[in-house]
């Protein structure tokens, strides 16, 4: 039993290495994929087409990620947590092999959905296993070498994606990662312990049908960024906002949850932390979709380079992460309120600057956009899951993945709605591009300063919650 905090080393013991081995390889697997794609990206669309439709790679990444981290109570409870992450990880490099021989935006957009799901599942057993296999007062410590180790991504993500780009081969970049997707299978199964993922021991069922609202919710968005009848596109955003709607009712009232039941409550830290999750989610995505394609077509970059300047949020995250593992409680709730605001003056920063410069302003929005978020990212998380209802422990870990996932896929699909809105969907009026590279982060910052706002909610709720404990 751990009573105080041990420190960096301290978590080498060996009773935790086999799993903190693990959640950093798939971290890794994860992390350096979305690097990597951020960079070839824009060689894909030189080769098989599909500009208007640019965000749809990650939508359907994002979509199925969320069905992945809906199913991982019931699997780890019928399997284990070894066999799901090595499931995991075989379905995320069979998605990279079928992106590797695409010769279609379809293709492209088919293999990363298949990638999502396999993604999701390593992503929401990362939290289980953070909550089920290391004592509260590491968690944050945990979550900060998680994110850690974007630090290694943003060094071989774009290497290896810039690299085959340079050589008009972006198909190998798919290939490598289906390869270490076949090496991280052989690592988990000889060296992931057993562990069980829902404590309870109670069976969940898949609900297929608030899974389907979901899609529902983010089909619509992604169709509505590319579809040009106004009316048309007011229509499926109106049902995108219902279908949300009408999951969180059913699912609060349901016997096997999506979500935790306090979900999005603004009367429980739990409810306020994944507004939160949601928030930053949805705030993040325009940096790995658009901002490697602005930075080329209106700077001159070359894809390595790019690769490596939006590289630069990652690595700010890291560093943030790792920095502020270690405050105490009274700071903690200080960042929750901080970080959002940060992340959104760098959104606003890259507004300013992206469309015509000056082009040294540049990597300082970025940098502020990672340190934004990895400052407040495992306070948030860890908030979460400790303030879970009784019952609702494991559901309340793996929700931070579903919800991030969630607001990642939303995100993608406003993104593009933006984009396509300003011009962007031909990529052949200079002026249309840089109307998107102002609108995009503009519009995406009002979604951190919300976080900012709702987490002076988070920070209140919790010290009410810690003052009753105390007495």
């Amino acid at each position: 039993m751990v009573d105080q905090d041990v420190g960096w080393v301290g978590l080498l013991r060996r009773e935790w290495i086999p799993s903190l081995a693990v959640l950093v390889g798939g971290v890794l697997l994860h992390s350096m994929n979305v690097m990597l794609l951020a960079t070839v990206l824009p060689s894909v669309v030189g080769e098989v087409g599909g500009a208007a439709v640019m965000s749809w790679p990650t939508t359907g990444y994002v979509a199925s990620s969320i069905v992945a981290a809906t199913c991982v109570g019931l699997l780890t409870t019928v399997f284990g947590a070894r066999p799901v992450f090595a499931i995991g990880a075989s379905i995320f490099g069979a998605g990279a092999i079928v992106c590797a021989f695409a010769s279609a935006m379809s293709h492209v957009i088919l293999g990363r959905f298949v990638q999502g799901f396999g993604g999701g599942l390593l992503s929401a057993v990362a939290y289980v296993l953070v909550r089920n296999a290391f004592p509260e007062i590491v968690w944050a410590r945990v979550l900060g070498l998680l994110a850690g180790v974007w630090s290694v991504s943003v060094l071989v993500g774009p290497l290896v994606g810039g690299v085959f780009a340079r050589l008009g081969n972006w198909r190998g970049a798919f290939f490598t990662v289906a390869t270490l997707a076949g090496l991280l299978v052989v690592g988990a199964l000889s060296a992931l312990p057993q562990t069980q993922g829902a404590a309870s021991g109670r069976k969940r069922g898949v609900p297929a049908g608030r899974i389907g609202l979901l899609w529902i919710a983010i089909g619509a968005i992604s169709i509505a960024s590319v579809l040009r009848a106004p009316g048309g596109k007011s229509a499926l955003i109106v049902l995108a906002i219902a279908s949300l709607v009408v999951m969180l009712r059913l699912d609060r009232a349901a016997a096997t949850r999506l979500l935790p039941g306090d979900a999005f409550s603004f009367g429980s830290p739990t409810g306020v932390g994944l507004w939160m999750v949601l928030l930053l989610s949805i705030a993040f995505t325009p940096l790995n979709i658009f901002v490697p394609i602005f930075l080329q077509r209106l700077h001159g970059f070359d894809p390595l380079a790019a690769g490596y300047t939006v590289a630069g949020t990652s690595m700010a995250w890291t560093v943030a992460a790792v920095a502020v593992a270690g405050l105490s409680t009274d700071w903690s709730g200080r960042m929750i309120i901080v970080g959002p605001l940060v992340k959104a003056a760098g959104l606003l920063t890259l507004a300013a600057v992206m469309p015509s410069g000056p082009i040294e302003v540049l990597f300082p929005g970025i940098v502020l956009v990672g340190l934004g978020i990895g400052s407040c990212w495992a306070f948030i998380a860890q908030r979460v899951m400790k303030s879970a209802r009784v019952g609702d422990e494991d559901v309340a870990a793996s929700s931070v993945a579903t919800v991030q996932s969630t607001g990642y896929a939303l995100g993608a699909a406003v993104a593009g709605l933006v984009a396509n809105a300003t011009g962007f969907s031909t990529m052949i009026e200079a002026g249309g591009v840089g109307r998107a590279a102002f609108w995009v982060p503009v519009s995406f910052s009002f979604a951190a300063l919300a976080a900012g706002i709702v987490g002076i909610r988070l920070r209140t709720l919790t010290e009410r919650a810690t003052l009753a404990a105390t007495g």
